[in-house]
């Protein structure tokens, strides 16, 4: 079922991007009601609308049929956030969020995988987080930027939905304190453009767990864009880490983000675990 979901919602966004004729900053799509195409818990389906409407990056909303598949398409704007967002560090990548229905299809993935917490990095506006929650994750969202923080304690607020924003460094954070079991990191930010990094922070916080390990699976936002890559090409930019770090690649999935809307390749997501 995941994967023709992943299909289908790759396919919707490119009949979308060929036919929008609008002009907002950001735009992406939803479907109104579960589907054959989208078969999705209503009730989560709900949720992920009420996260856009109750967020402010979204100015505008309107019905439409994409590919024979009643949507509503959100439009917005994240500039605001975006030019607060570039004053942190090389390894702080500014503001640009996956789709929603995106983030809901990642965090079905790792509830599939049998994961327990899920701890996004560079979070946003907290949407994997949030999305996470609907799972019955224990999820937590960390954040460097305060004012991306402010909107995430807001939107927790308006959808009576918990997703633990903390507004830290993620290099300096304190993972012991979480108590974790068997979590997932999901890390925002491409190889390239300091997401190495962060990563191989985190890898090194989870090899101070005792006995966490083996129980932890870590998601890399990659690109299959050759502009962005040099190197080895390989897993969206992020093979030489995988190797390096001892870990497996285990699921890699391309779905639509703000980012990629203008082009014919989605955002390949790339689930791993230590071996």
């Amino acid at each position: 079922m995941l994967e023709d979901l992943v299909v289908n919602l790759a396919n919707v966004k490119q009949s979308f991007a060929r036919n929008y004729s609008g002009s907002a900053h950001i735009q992406e799509v939803l479907p109104s009601s579960a589907s054959e195409e989208f078969p999705i818990d209503e009730n989560h389906l709900q949720l992920l609308h009420d996260f856009a409407q109750k967020n402010p990056i979204y100015f505008n909303s309107f019905e439409e049929i994409i590919s024979g598949i009643p949507c509503v398409v959100y439009e917005g704007d994240i500039n605001e956030y975006w030019l607060n967002s570039i004053k942190h560090g090389s390894s702080c990548q500014p503001f640009y969020p996956t789709w929603i229905m995106s983030a809901y299809v990642m965090t079905s993935i790792a509830k599939a995988l049998g994961y327990d917490e899920l701890i996004d990095i560079g979070s946003g506006d907290g949407r994997i987080a949030f999305c996470a929650n609907l799972h019955g994750f224990h999820s937590y969202s960390v954040e460097i930027d305060e004012g991306l923080v402010e909107l995430q304690n807001s939107i927790c607020k308006k959808t009576n939905q918990n997703f633990n924003p903390v507004c830290a460094d993620a290099l300096e954070f304190d993972y012991d304190g979480l108590g974790l079991n068997r979590p997932i990191f999901f890390i925002g930010g491409l190889a390239q453009m300091g997401g190495d990094i962060l990563a191989t922070n985190i890898v090194s916080k989870i090899n101070s767990i005792l006995n966490l390990k083996h129980k932890t699976g870590i998601v890399f936002a990659g690109t299959d864009s050759k502009r962005s890559l040099s190197g080895n090409l390989a897993n969206g930019g992020w093979s030489d880490l995988i190797q390096r770090h001892g870990l497996k690649v285990v699921d890699t999935v391309s779905l639509p983000t703000v980012w990629t809307f203008d082009q014919l390749t989605d955002t390949p997501y790339i689930y791993t675990k230590f071996n």
